[in-house]
């Protein structure tokens, strides 16, 4: 029978289920039985009790005292070094207490947090919602705009750089994968040495401005080549002794 405080106790229930975020950590329990069972009682009488042996209780489930463990929450945005929005993440409790839950970059990883996140990215995928920008998408966006990329072509050749050209050498120079697609270059078709620019779409949602100088190519310094130009300097050295 519900007594008399139960109806306000209501009123909060729902209100707290209406939040759209449940801020509350899930309590551990204690479940424990009687070692021995108390015998039933006739009708309006109370059951009576062993003084000792009805006191002995034997141990079901203790989900209060279980060994430390990291702290399971839901970023409810991105964190460098841990996720985007939306993903389940395990931190330590003093990471977790002290930071990303004050700091509102965090919620508990609740049943309901997870129904409500799990909609979310649903929607995302629906595309009802704003796509965000991943965690790796925003470090490329990030190490992009400290970058300058130098392109090296021949002068004894006719050139036009495109985006396949541009595209390799973000890889040989930035080690960054570029598809030629994400890249845009100047209206202005480029056939000379010089300061230009390129724009790098990054996931299709943020787009990046990276100087790029085009300079003249120079063959790479390897052991390979030094052999070969050695080579070359000794035949050279041969044929000159030969005409003298």
């Amino acid at each position: 029978m519900l007594g008399p405080g139960t109806v306000g106790g209501c009123g909060l229930l729902v209100r707290a289920a209406t939040r759209a975020l449940s801020l509350s950590h899930s309590r551990g329990t204690v479940v424990v039985e009687r070692w021995w069972q108390v015998p039933l009682s006739k009708e309006g009488r109370q059951p009576r009790l062993h003084p000792r042996r009805h006191r002995i209780y034997r141990l079901l489930e203790d989900s209060k005292h279980l060994p430390k463990k990291d702290l399971e929450l839901i970023l409810t945005q991105s964190v460098e070094n841990l996720g985007s929005r939306g993903d389940v993440v395990s931190v330590k409790k003093s990471v977790g207490r002290n930071k990303l839950l004050p700091q509102g970059l965090a919620v508990y990883a609740s049943p309901e947090n997870k129904k409500m996140f799990e909609e979310e990215k649903k929607l995302r995928q629906e595309g009802k919602l704003e796509v965000l920008q991943t965690q790796s998408g925003e470090k490329t966006v990030k190490f992009l705009k400290s970058c300058r990329l130098e392109v090296g072509m021949k002068n004894n050749v006719k050139w036009e750089l495109n985006n396949e050209i541009v595209a390799r050498h973000f890889l040989k120079n930035l080690r960054v994968f570029v598809p030629p697609h994400a890249l845009k270059l100047p209206e202005e078709p480029i056939t000379r040495w010089g300061e230009y620019w390129c724009d790098v779409t990054v996931n299709g949602l943020e787009t990046v401005r990276v100087p790029m100088s085009v300079v003249k190519f120079l063959r790479p310094k390897t052991k390979r080549y030094k052999h070969w130009l050695a080579q070359q300097q000794a035949q050279l050295a041969a044929r000159r002794e030969a005409l003298l």
